[in-house]
């Protein structure tokens, strides 16, 4: 279909009195190349269906639509949904807005299987979407690929590796089930309101055959180790039953830190603990 003629963003933000909530984590991206590079993250995107959390006004809904896609947008601000529905009109039958927390909906039911997920994240929520859509019991997940928004921080630590400073519990948990990669850096100007600290995209495929391993016991494991990160694993994780039995059987010296051990040797303590 052709692109329809839409106003600026700027304009749609002005019309509807729209401002970031900094409560709901909300920064907005306006500049159209900018999120037109994001969208095309994921490869062609023609006739796929692409999932969006926290699409505010719709600046990267657009570049998404533009791309092809089939969008379903999760918005849980009312104030934002008259501008996404004047979307939803314009490109008529490809933007499905619902309206609700994605922390509490079933994503698969949503979307069904092989969705690509693109989102710029609220803050205060990327963190838990991110391990949860890591965690699912069945694999591989629902999701085709994940293209998602962080504070520049937390993208160094998920892609993160052992012995670095930034290496822990998501750095374990995304490479253990895919491959992460920082695909873009943003800077705190891109946004308005401009956050405190700079902005990455990290793309995320997932692994055709990961270890398999309880997510529940490897959660545990990385959360103690990393939870006490300068103190030895006997000590920091004194409080996962079994672990110390579990080291030695893993062959893993008890003296060491969790910082120092590989993504392979914590899912083969799990593995034991399981």
């Amino acid at each position: 279909m052709t692109d329809p003629d839409l106003p600026p963003l700027r304009e749609v933000i002005a019309r509807h009195g729209l401002r970031g909530d900094k409560r709901l984590g909300q920064n907005f991206l306006l500049d159209g190349q900018l999120l037109a590079r994001i969208a095309a993250i994921p490869g062609p995107l023609d006739d796929t269906c692409v999932y969006e959390v926290g699409p505010g006004p719709g600046g990267l809904t657009r570049a998404l639509l533009a791309g092809g896609a089939r969008v379903v947008a999760v918005e849980r601000d009312p104030r934002c949904l008259p501008a996404l529905a004047e979307l939803s009109e314009a490109y008529a039958g490809l933007l499905t807005i619902v309206e609700g927390d994605a922390l509490q909906l079933d994503d698969s039911a949503l979307v069904g299987v092989g969705a690509h997920v693109v989102s710029n994240l609220p803050y205060n929520v990327g963190t838990a979407l991110l391990v949860r859509w890591l965690g699912g019991e069945l694999w591989p997940p629902w999701w085709a690929t994940l293209t998602l928004m962080f504070q520049r921080e937390v993208a160094e630590r998920i892609v993160a590796l052992p012995g670095s400073k930034a290496y822990g519990r998501l750095s374990v948990l995304a490479q253990w089930r895919s491959t992460p990669r920082i695909a873009l850096g943003v800077h705190r100007s891109a946004f308005v309101p401009p956050p405190k600290i700079a902005s990455a995209v990290v793309h995320i495929v997932p692994a055709a055959q990961p270890e398999a391993v309880r997510f529940a016991a490897l959660e545990a494991l990385t959360g103690a180790a990393f939870g006490q990160r300068r103190k030895m694993l006997r000590q920091s994780l004194k409080s996962v039953a079994g672990a110390e039995a579990a080291l030695a059987e893993a062959g893993i010296d008890p003296t060491r830190r969790g910082e120092a051990l590989s993504v392979a040797e914590f899912v083969a303590l799990a593995q034991v603990l399981s």
